[in-house]
């Protein structure tokens, strides 16, 4: 009685592996400091590029500042003197200008299109021009200062900074502090736009952590659905593959005696007993499901029913506990196998099941004491031992190191012993 009654299908996983000659020092330090070159040169993201996620309030306030300085540049124009006359429709024509390239200006940074990006500003910083040059230097200086800004926060840096650099000769010009006005305008400028720039970035870095952590989520439920439906597949793999090649063999015996004109009774044994086979397939199938949707009964109780049947002893140690679904089904299933092979080849062999709950692992012991001398029916044992249905002890170990855990079986003495240990 050695582990050749159980033959099974071996597989062997193969892999790839893949290197670059590439070395570890000054190659990964330059990649390094390309990365941190490319961060500040390249474009703020998408989401920090909209409004996606901004407060409500923090909204409003937006609209609200931009109103007021809406009103300050025109209400500026007209009190300047400049625009009286024929010259009193240009403030409006030249803030309607402004308005329609700020807003291309918006979709034109979210697509990062650098230069179409400058050229709209260019057309906002010449209205402010013009109105420097009509003699309204305050509505000049509010429409340079807010383009500023706007560079600065939605363009590449180098770009934004090359944008102020050109616009302090207007603040020079326009300032009449001269020199020490424009530096502190210029500097508010940068501080400005560079910290509305950081908080779009810090909210656009916090939507894309999201949208990240909802893949990961999805792909965790897609990969549990996909464990839980090879779960389910084993299970049913395992009763049927049990349960269907009894079956097969006794339709075949039947079969042969039918041929040969066997007694009628014989045969109608046979018949009924891959019937009875098929009806405990059937509830083993429904028990395997309910188990593994955590319905089921204790293990120590399944044993002793399923030793009843062929009068095996059973002896459960330590302190009972619940049990994962997995582990459980392991050692149903190895019981279930492991009897069916003394049934198959020791039959009339005294059997004894021991089971014992670990501190953090189960451990299932099944020996039986080897094939009698002589025993009625031998040939039909024989026939039964012959049949394989090519899971047996090997599906049963890798059944166990999914688990975690290991399965050995082989002879002990003059019969044969399958030892299963699982975490749990």
């Amino acid at each position: 009685m050695g582990e050749k009654r159980d033959p099974g299908l071996a597989s062997t996983a193969t892999g790839t592996s893949a290197s670059t000659s590439t070395s570890r020092g000054e190659p990964a330090r330059t990649g390094r400091g390309r990365a941190r070159g490319a961060s500040w040169r390249s474009w703020p993201s998408r989401e920090a590029l909209t409004r996606v996620g901004v407060p409500r309030g923090r909204i409003v306030l937006d609209h609200t500042m931009i109103a007021a300085l809406s009103i300050l540049v025109v209400a500026g124009c007209y009190t300047s003197g400049a625009f009286d006359g024929w010259y009193a429709p240009l403030p409006p024509l030249g803030f309607g200008l402004c308005v329609v390239a700020a807003l291309r200006y918006h979709h034109t940074t979210l697509d990062h299109r650098l230069a179409v990006s400058l050229g709209l500003l260019a057309v906002i910083a010449l209205c402010g021009l013009g109105a420097y040059a009509a003699g309204a230097p305050t509505p000049a200086t509010v429409i340079w200062i807010v383009i500023s800004v706007m560079a600065m926060e939605r363009l590449p840096l180098p770009a934004g900074l090359a944008t102020v650099v050109v616009l302090v000769a207007g603040f020079v010009e326009a300032d009449e502090t001269g020199i020490i006005g424009a530096g502190l305008t210029t500097a508010a400028v940068l501080l400005a736009g560079y910290s509305l720039r950081l908080d779009a970035e810090a909210r656009g870095a916090g939507f894309q952590l999201l949208a990240q952590e909802r893949l990961a989520r999805e792909a965790e439920a897609a990969s549990a659905a996909l464990a839980e439906r090879a779960r389910i597949a084993r299970e049913i793999h395992d009763v049927l593959a049990h349960s269907l090649s009894a079956q097969m063999v006794h339709l075949e015996v039947a079969r042969l005696q039918i041929e040969a004109g066997a007694d009628r009774s014989e045969i109608l044994k046979l018949v009924t007993s891959a019937r009875s086979m098929a009806r405990e397939g059937l509830a083993e199938t429904r028990h395997a499901l309910s188990a593994l949707r955590g319905d089921m009964a204790p293990v120590e109780d399944y044993l002793r029913e399923l030793a009843r049947e062929d009068r095996a002893e059973v002896d459960v140690t330590g302190e009972r506990r619940d049990l994962p679904a997995e582990a459980s089904q392991a050692v149903r299933r190895v019981a279930q196998e492991a009897l069916t092979n003394v049934r198959k080849h020791a039959l009339g062999a005294r059997t004894r099941i021991r089971f014992v709950y670990g501190r953090d692992e189960i451990s299932l012991e099944i020996r039986d004491s080897g094939p009698p001398q002589a025993v009625d029916g031998a040939r039909g044992a024989e026939e039964l031992g012959s049949s394989g249905a090519g899971y047996g002890l090997l599906g049963m170990r890798e059944r166990a190191e999914l688990l975690g855990g290991s399965l050995d079986a082989g002879p002990d003495g003059p019969g044969f012993a399958v030892r299963l240990r699982v975490p749990a």
